[in-house]
């Protein structure tokens, strides 16, 4: 099947053959349909599955069919729970966007950065891509009115209902009209998606992605057991030895990022941090180095771990464990994308064997410590 066969505007086709895009990901094979039909939708996949042009595609071609509007009221509202993921879901809108004539309007808005400009920029938007706090705080100075949106789109669900975001949520959800398509999509479904989705969505239609055999291997794991005061070394040793030219590293928290990233930049290494207290245009600046091949080395906590495409990212190191199963698989997902094989190597102390028992279970894969 190809994009095509889809009942998708010429422009839109159009942009999707510029933009190199081939065949559609399952979740787009079933999604695209039944959002087009104007139902609303549960759509369960993993991270990297293809879920925001799920989504995108029908929006713009749906808001095409409508006279643009040059007021305040947004008619699509894309809620996403990181300033990263915020950014990126806008670029794609944004890119198929300027194939249509006219363009249909976006504007990302997220925190870490000055108010102003998004308010001034929010005039005759037609899709927001919004992370909740920030979206608040426009509706609180009447930059933004939700009262006409009809249709919303909750990404990353799962994470959007976080104690940090629940609130939030909830606060949003009061803003909008009942008369509207709601899009919800998750990388698992949690107790707490299945409530939210009973509130939210009006007899959807469910579609549950599973991981296919053959996309699974494309991730090489290997585990090491080692001490806390050999990882440094080990990781500078395991850079190059494999000649990784791109890798990402996840830490535990920002001070343990900023420490690891510190240690490699004195060691010679092009290497940078990249966390929740980095300023907006250090993250932003950082990530787009990173993408593009310029930066060797990108420490993280699991601020990354979530909806941020890294295409053809070669290496992951867990140089610590996450607490929960679900972020892990989420980390070692950045690589093995786009049907590439990737290779995810995890740092194990003694102290870590259990929790990482219990992390491998969740996965159903058993891997062999390797003493260091």
């Amino acid at each position: 099947m190809s994009f095509s066969n889809f009942p998708l505007s010429p422009e839109i086709k159009s942009a999707l053959a510029n933009l190199k895009f081939k065949e559609p990901f399952p979740i787009q094979i079933e999604g695209i349909p039944v959002i087009l039909e104007g139902k609303d939708i549960l759509g369960i996949a993993k991270t990297g599955s293809g879920k925001t042009a799920t989504y995108v595609l029908p929006i713009l071609h749906l808001l095409k069919l409508q006279p643009s509007r040059k007021t305040r009221m947004v008619s699509a509202l894309i809620l996403v729970p990181t300033r990263e993921l915020c950014a990126q879901v806008q670029n794609f809108v944004h890119e198929v966007s300027t194939f249509l004539m006219p363009p249909v309007k976006s504007l990302a808005v997220f925190g870490g950065v000055s108010i102003n400009p998004q308010m001034k920029a929010l005039f005759g938007v037609e899709i927001l891509v919004a992370t909740p706090g920030r979206l608040l705080e426009l509706v609180d100075v009447k930059a933004v009115d939700l009262s006409q949106v009809k249709m919303l789109v909750l990404d990353e669900a799962d994470k959007l209902l976080n104690p940090g975001f629940k609130v939030e949520l909830s606060k949003i959800l009061a803003l909008l009209t009942n008369k509207r398509q709601t899009c919800l999509f998750s990388a698992t479904l949690t107790s707490e998606v299945l409530a939210l989705q009973s509130v939210v969505l009006r007899e959807p239609v469910t579609i549950k992605i599973e991981s296919e055999p053959e996309q699974e291997v494309q991730i090489n794991q290997t585990a090491y057991l080692i001490s806390d005061e050999k990882k440094g070394p080990f990781l500078r040793e395991l850079i190059n030895k494999h000649e990784m030219n791109q890798v990402l590293v996840f830490a535990s928290s920002s001070q343990k990022a900023d420490k690891i990233c510190d240690k490699l930049v004195k060691n010679g290494f092009d290497a940078k941090a990249i966390h929740g207290k980095k300023s907006q245009g250090a993250r932003t600046s950082a990530l787009k180095d990173f993408k593009d091949g310029k930066l060797r080395v990108l420490v993280t906590s699991d601020l990354l771990s979530r909806g941020i495409d890294i295409e053809f990212l070669p290496f992951v190191i867990n140089y610590e464990l996450p607490r929960s199963p679900k972020e892990f698989i989420h980390r070692i997902g950045r690589t093995g994308r786009a049907n590439a094989v990737g290779e995810a190597i995890t740092f194990v102390t003694e102290e870590d064997k259990h929790h990482f028992q219990v992390i491998q279970k969740k996965m159903g894969t058993w891997l062999t410590l390797i003493p260091v």
